[in-house]
């Protein structure tokens, strides 16, 4: 069965003509019309219920749960005749057919049969089960906004089965890529000729930028109490965070969006600039020397010690190493407006090499008397798609167990997290320990700029660590300050291999799970705020992400044709509670301390969709059991040392490496016992396992918040065990003589 539209309900540019497609060689029986609350449908055809495929090739057909069907004997679903009530404000049902979802299990792929909804908004299939069966059917969703690519699946055989097999499988359908790690198949009756319906209608709906149609937002009617377009404005922000401090102060200078086309209106400088003869002109003649003319604005504040922190993008130096008084001059005032700066620290978040290779595309980086410069090593967009490409294959639409921790580190996912982590870090610490100021910027400002001002604002501001504040993070350091989301995102664009698209926001949010993975307490919101903002990120409901700065917004007068997404969390506030905040909780010791966060793979996020998880807790997969430094080594052969030391009662164990003592390391258990006489081989043990695995290094040993045992693998010593407190880390016990 084959159910259509109305032609007359369907609306874009290159409908299908439905009345003429081929329904000869259908029996009388297999015509029906159906009435619903949408107007007139037409059933051709037949569908079935369910079948299943065997895991190894020219097997035969098993018989699933649910039955033993076949591919081949269809058997008639019953027309739907309930209503549709899923359906938002303002969506749209376009399309209704009969489907075949291929479904990818563990051991097994299963063949689904159910009912296809096609909107302007998404794609929703519900499982058709007979009427005797308990069990619940497959129910799921699939945004039209994260849809990056859709293909027609031929007539040719996957499974093909055997010589001796009469198997003949024909996945004849569509073949949907998804944004967020998702592959979907649908097959269809070939001989009903309905998947050019099904692919035209998708393809019209998904990108809506390439069909020239308004996006899914600008339809979306939903009423909220709360209007989270009013959430953010500059100027609030900017009282809010100076107090009495005046050495920073706004100018309108962009304030039609002339200045620097990709800044926002309102921008905020230092103070000296107001006694220069012609503060504007002044701010013309600097902008001149910054790429996209992006100026070194204020990002953030503290109005105690009038450290800020700075962004912009890099200077025009050039091949020939050009000079800027007017810039020089600038950031000589950004030191000045803060009586304790000694120098201006600028992070270049770029490896050197791509610093020094932008020279001769006019780019390039400072090399001021005043300033302190240091390249942080961050990737550029191109290597950063790469690695979440790799990282999708290896989480969907399986884990392969054996190799998953191997495959992990070949996609360099936690690396490229672990750079962006220590470059907020650093500026966090310059800002919080040395009261000096910070400048950040990357080639133009915009991406890696942002993942590092966010993640220093989110550790030295506690108000962004609630979720208004992180709200207003995100529109402030992002939307705001012009980060491209529909290129990085590809919003609309049927551009699938398009070489601007990158998921730097999602990066961003990564490393603010990771944060919040080791300070839990220190966050208002949960793991499903941030689940529903990269959600959002791809839907299209909402305003808050379309288009690629705040002039286009403003132009296109997205506030007042969509709705933002901070009005649908803010009207579900309770849901993004953390249930274990404390607002006393700080990141300061975090910062004093030097210390440093491993990033793990967020199993919770990237596998969601696959049918098998990984076994090991996700502590496993941290970029800590990869890192195979010598400062891993370092840490682990001094302590082995200084064990040594005090199990023996040497006077030595009072004095102990400098080195070893001045190497801060994250907190973690060494449980139940670690045997007093080390080798220099050593396994890992899972205890709440029970079995030993494979040999591990022994960076691998000092895993992040796990519950291991060095063990001796030459002779085991059960009797004699030395148990540490849970709460301390290594260097907590340096001075200790019992443990």
């Amino acid at each position: 069965m084959i159910t259509m539209q109305h032609k007359n309900r369907f609306s874009y540019n290159q409908a299908v003509n439905y009345s003429s497609i081929e329904i000869s060689g259908l029996t009388e029986n297999s015509k029906d019309i159906v009435d619903n609350h949408n107007g007139q449908y037409i059933v051709i055809g037949k569908d079935v219920h369910k079948s299943s495929l065997s895991e190894k090739r020219g097997s035969e057909l098993h018989e699933s749960s649910r039955g033993p069907y076949t591919f081949r004997d269809l058997e008639s679903l019953p027309p739907r005749r309930h209503a549709i009530t899923w359906l938002l404000p303002g969506e749209e049902l376009h399309l209704e057919l009969n489907v075949i979802y291929h479904k990818q299990q563990d051991k097994r792929e299963e063949l689904c049969m159910g009912y296809l909804y096609v909107t302007d908004y998404r794609l929703r299939f519900e499982e058709r089960i007979p009427e005797w069966m308990s069990s619940e059917p497959l129910i799921f969703d699939v945004v039209l906004g994260c849809i990056s690519k859709i293909e027609k699946i031929g007539y040719y055989n996957v499974r093909g089965g055997s010589k001796n097999s009469n198997l003949k499988i024909q996945p004849y359908g569509i073949s949907i890529n998804c944004k967020d790690v998702r592959k979907v198949r649908f097959f269809l009756k070939r001989e009903l000729r309905n998947r050019r319906a099904l692919f035209d209608c998708l393809k019209f709906y998904s990108f809506p930028n390439t069909n020239r149609q308004p996006f899914f937002a600008k339809k979306y009617k939903e009423k909220f109490q709360f209007d989270g377009w009013l959430l953010f404005d500059a100027n609030s922000e900017f009282i809010r965070q100076k107090k009495s401090n005046d050495s920073w102060r706004p100018t309108l200078i962009n304030k039609d969006y002339d200045f620097a086309g990709t800044y926002p209106s309102l921008l905020f400088v230092p103070s000296e600039v107001f006694k220069t003869k012609s503060p504007d002109d002044f701010l013309s003649s600097v902008s001149k020397f910054r790429s996209k003319k992006r100026i070194p604005v204020l990002s953030w504040i503290d109005y105690r010690t009038s450290a800020a922190l700075v962004r912009s993008s890099q200077p025009l130096v050039g091949a020939l190493s050009r000079k800027s008084a007017s810039d020089e001059d600038y950031l000589d005032m950004i030191v000045s407006v803060n009586p304790n700066s000694k120098y201006l620290l600028i992070l270049d978040a770029r490896p050197s090499i791509n610093a020094k290779a932008n020279r001769a595309n006019g780019g390039g980086y400072e090399n001021y008397s005043n300033c302190q410069l240091k390249f942080m090593d961050i990737q550029n967009i191109h290597v950063v798609r790469e690695s979440l490409k790799k990282l999708k294959d290896a989480c969907f639409p399986r884990i392969r167990q054996k190799r998953f921790q191997q495959t992990l580190e070949e996609t360099k996912w936690l690396a490229h997290l672990q750079t962006i982590l220590d470059a907020a870090a650093l500026a966090a610490r310059e800002i919080y320990l040395h009261k000096n100021s910070v400048l950040v910027h990357c080639s133009d400002g915009w991406d890696r700029t942002a993942q590092i001002t966010s993640l220093t604002m989110l550790q030295l501001d506690p108000y962004y660590r609630t979720i208004e504040g992180f709200s207003v993070l995100i529109e402030k350091e992002w939307c705001s300050f012009g980060h491209k989301f529909a290129h990085r995102i590809g919003h609309g664009q049927d551009k699938p291999e398009d070489k601007e698209r990158s998921p730097i926001f999602v990066q961003f949010i990564d490393c603010v799970w990771q944060l919040y993975n080791q300070f839990t307490s220190a966050f208002e919101f949960n793991v499903r705020f941030l689940k529903t903002i990269l959600d959002e990120l791809y839907s299209c409901r909402f305003g808050t992400f379309l288009y690629n700065c705040e002039r286009e917004r403003s132009e296109l007068q997205v506030k007042e044709n969509t709705t933002s997404v901070w009005s649908f969390i803010l009207e579900n506030r309770e849901s993004y509670v953390n249930d274990k905040y404390d607002s006393e909780a700080t990141l300061g010791d975090f910062i004093r301390q030097k210390a440093k966060v491993y990033p793990r793979f967020w199993t919770d996020y990237y596998c969601r969709y696959s049918q098998l998880v990984p076994k090991e807790d996700e502590d496993r997969y941290s970029l800590f059991d990869h890192d195979g430094s010598a400062d891993a080594m370092t840490i682990l052969n001094g302590e082995i040392t200084r064990f040594k030391v005090i199990d023996s009662g040497s006077s030595e164990s009072e004095g102990l490496n400098e080195q070893n003592e001045s190497i801060e390391i994250p907190k973690f258990r060494l449980s139940p016992a670690i045997s007093p006489t080390f080798s220099q081989q050593f396994s890992y043990m899972p205890h709440e396992r029970g079995v030993q695995s494979s040999r591990w290094s022994p960076a691998r040993i000092l895993q992040q918040h796990g519950t291991y045992s060095f063990v001796d693998v030459k002779e085991r010593l059960p009797n004699k065990y030395y148990n540490l407190p849970s709460s301390s880390t290594l260097s907590d016990c340096k001075n200790e003589t019992k443990f």
